[in-house]
């Protein structure tokens, strides 16, 4: 049975050149990418382990071989970080989990006032699922469009995928489709993403499906909205991580540029956030 962490080494392995590793490139691969055995003689393990855990039947890599396979690959500081992370979840970190792999809806209330206070800003709790777990009221001006939060339980990722108004609101809808997709892979937890790909698979169909084989993470772009009232918004996003015990995030909304900006004062009466100093 495969896993998130065997999954990423696999493609990573798959779409590393040799010679970006410092390995002479040679015309006999059959493949473009890393060996199996390249890979496990660069990180001092044995091939046979290392096919266990690229398979998924070796769940509990010490942080040792962790760090040698990301030295391997020679992975920047965001991506070793991004190994550790789906070696916690791969290993059975339940977080924030309810009954049969529910993810917990609840935000604590230091959370709630963090986010009253990004008031009038564009910003919502949310989690790797795509739950919209708490938001802003301008949050809602920009989004209620779309028909995201007409759902008693709005969630992102669904609503990219099931829901028709997504693609007509989100200008790069696939873009920012792959992101979420990709987002399930990260938690909260391996029993949650389990439980919601199993769901979205049936009511999705081919479209998700197909994103969800992608296992190296996707470009991160801006949203772009077709507001009926403010024209088109362009938003680049800020992610504030919360403890992992929470398994949310807050998700903030910055405009992109003027027209943003001034759609964002027709949306917000002219509530605009004002300036913060700094020094």
């Amino acid at each position: 049975m495969a896993s998130p962490l065997g999954d990423f080494l696999r493609a990573r392995r798959d779409s590393t050149a040799p010679e970006a590793v410092g390995l002479p490139p040679t015309s006999r691969r059959r493949a473009p990418g890393l060996r199996r055995a390249e890979l496990a003689t660069r990180a001092g393990i044995s091939v046979e382990y290392l096919t266990r855990i690229e398979q998924g039947r070796d769940r509990n890599p010490s942080v040792q071989v962790v760090n040698a396979l990301a030295d391997a690959l020679a992975l920047d500081v965001s991506e070793s970080e991004h190994l550790r992370y789906l070696t916690k979840i791969t290993g059975g970190a339940c977080i924030g989990h309810r009954g049969e792999g529910h993810p917990t809806r609840s935000v604590r209330p230091p959370v709630l006032r963090t986010l009253n206070l990004l008031e009038p800003g564009v910003a919502m709790v949310t989690n790797r699922l795509g739950d919209v777990l708490a938001h802003t009221d301008a949050f809602a001006r920009v989004m209620r469009p779309s028909g995201l939060l007409d759902e008693q339980e709005p969630n992102m990722t669904r609503h990219l995928f099931v829901d028709d108004r997504a693609k007509r609101f989100f200008l790069d809808r696939d873009e920012v489709a792959d992101h979420q997709v990709f987002d399930l892979r990260l938690g909260p937890s391996e029993s949650a993403s389990a439980w919601f790909v199993a769901d979205l698979t049936e009511r999705a169909g081919d479209d998700f499906a197909a994103r969800l084989s992608r296992h190296l993470p996707p470009p991160d772009v801006p949203w772009r909205l077709a507001h009926p009232s403010a024209g088109t918004l362009t938003f680049e996003r800020e992610t504030l991580h919360l403890p992992s015990t929470d398994a949310q995030e807050i998700v903030v909304l910055l405009p992109a540029d003027a027209a943003t900006e001034r759609g964002m004062a027709i949306l917000l009466d002219g509530a605009l956030p004002r300036p913060l100093r700094v020094g």
